[in-house]
C-alpha cells in the first residue's frame, strides 16, 4: 500500500495519475474555503496575514506540493497546487487590490515549486533521475 502511494505517477495507469491530480487540486480548494471565510480578503491593506488560517492554508500547501512534487513532475504541483487558490482568491479580491492578488499569488507559486524541490529529494534514485537539481546534489544523494 505504502508503494502505491509514494510511487511516482509515471509508473500508474493514467486513470490513477489524473484521480490524485484531482484530488490534490480539490484538496487545495478545500483549504483555502476552509481556511478563509467567504468574503474576507486573507491579505489585509498593510499585506499581513490575517489570522491563523493564512497559516494553516500555507501548511497545507505546502505539504500538499511536496506531496505531489515527490509523486509526479515538477510542473503539476503549481498546477494542483498553486492554481486553486490563486483564482479563489482573485475572485474573493474583486479587483479591489491586484497588486496583493498578484504578490500572494507569487508566494504561493514560489512556496509551490520549492516544496516540490524538496519532495523530490525524497524519490527514490532511477536511472532518468539523474539531473534531478542542485539541491539533490547540494544534499549528498
Amino acid at each position: 500500500m505504502t508503494e502505491k502511494l509514494l510511487s511516482p505517477l509515471r509508473t500508474r495507469p493514467w486513470p490513477e495519475r489524473w484521480l490524485i491530480r484531482m484530488l490534490g487540486a480539490g484538496v487545495a480548494t478545500g483549504a483555502y474555503v476552509i481556511c478563509v471565510p467567504a468574503g474576507s480578503v486573507p491579505v489585509s491593506v498593510a499585506g499581513e496575514v490575517s489570522g491563523g488560517g493564512g497559516v494553516l492554508l500555507a501548511v497545507i500547501l505546502v505539504f500538499l506540493a511536496g506531496y505531489i512534487g515527490h509523486r509526479d513532475d515538477l510542473a503539476w504541483p503549481l498546477l494542483v497546487v498553486a492554481v486553486p487558490p490563486a483564482v479563489l482568491m482573485y475572485v474573493s479580491f474583486e479587483s479591489e487590490q491586484p497588486l496583493a492578488w498578484a504578490f500572494a499569488t507569487l508566494v504561493i507559486g514560489a512556496g509551490a515549486l520549492v516544496a516540490a524541490t524538496v519532495g523530490r529529494c525524497f524519490r527514490p534514485r532511477g536511472g532518468e533521475d539523474l539531473a534531478d537539481g542542485l539541491l539533490c546534489a547540494a544534499a549528498g544523494r
